[in-house]
């Protein structure tokens, strides 16, 4: 009950999601893992969210999350009854440290491949130290974690039969990736595959500049042009399941309290996906008209 108040405080109040983790326990506080489709899990904390693809080949996994994140994202994985050493792939929704400082032990640990969007690619391999907001206390550094395989806009990773493709995002950081795949729903026909998008990430802080001003340039060359392009990218996404890199993109509080009735079809929410989406950009256009 503690934390739920904390959310919805946090929530009210507009507290970014660039809080540092001692600053919000939804972070680091575990919750049982539970399964989405047929072959995607959900082994996140509370509210920073992680997900396991399982194929006949090995699986994948989308975020690593904090520095202290991987035993409990392994513990979960395990719980699921599957092995963490059968993780073959590590990608992610953005190099922020809340989604990207676990992940040097998580290649550590397994031997995954490393897959990071150009734009994110400098900003894993230096730990944070390129992030255009760095210095800040908002984006705090992490261990560098090597890049495997640099990946573009549009690009595909398939594994096992299984197929996701990479949609650069950018804005919230330069590479930020959301993730696309289709899936069999358990109670489907064997013939109906549901669409699902992983959120990256779409939102901003005060830190932000979207325009250049007197005494106060842009983040970075084109920001306000790559956050257009994201939500032009993302209205045009089709969505059957909506996700995300935080839980609380996709209310998965309340969702995981129709869960034991509903099943996984409680995130089949192709309205609330578009409703996010456009609050999101809302949001932004709001932020940048202010700045102009």
């Amino acid at each position: 009950m503690r934390i739920l108040l904390l959310l919805l405080l946090a929530m009210l109040l507009g507290t970014p999601l660039s809080l540092r983790a001692d600053q919000d326990p939804a972070w680091i506080t575990p919750i049982a893992p539970f399964r989405i489709a047929d072959n995607l899990y959900y082994v996140g904390s509370l509210d920073l969210a992680s997900y396991l693809i399982v194929t006949p080949r090995g699986n994948i996994l989308i975020n690593a999350n904090l520095a202290t994140s991987p035993p409990q994202i392994r513990a979960s994985v395990e719980q699921l009854g599957f092995r963490w050493q059968d993780t073959k792939i590590l990608l992610n929704g953005q190099a922020h440290f809340d989604h990207m400082a676990g992940a040097a032990e998580v290649v550590r640990e397994t031997h995954a491949r490393n897959m990071v969007m150009d734009g994110d690619v400098s900003v894993a391999e230096t730990g944070g130290k390129t992030d255009f907001l760095a210095p800040s206390n908002n984006v705090p550094s992490y261990a560098p974690v090597h890049v495997d395989r640099v990946l573009h806009d549009g690009d595909t990773v398939t594994l096992g039969g299984v197929t996701l493709t990479a949609h650069k995002t950018a804005g919230h950081t330069r590479g930020c990736t959301t993730w696309t795949m289709r899936v069999h729903m358990p109670g489907d026909p064997a013939t109906v595959l549901r669409d699902v998008v992983i959120v990256g990430g779409t939102s901003f802080w005060s830190e932000y500049r979207f325009t250049a001003t007197a005494g106060h340039p842009a983040s970075y060359p084109g920001i306000a042009q790559d956050f257009t392009h994201t939500f032009a990218t993302l209205r045009n996404l089709p969505c059957d399941l909506f996700l995300g890199a935080h839980g609380q993109y996709f209310h998965m509080l309340d969702k995981l309290r129709q869960y034991p009735t509903v099943g996984p079809r409680v995130f089949v929410d192709s309205a609330g996906y578009r409703a996010f989406v456009a609050e999101a950009q809302t949001k932004f256009e709001r932020a940048l008209q202010q700045q102009q």
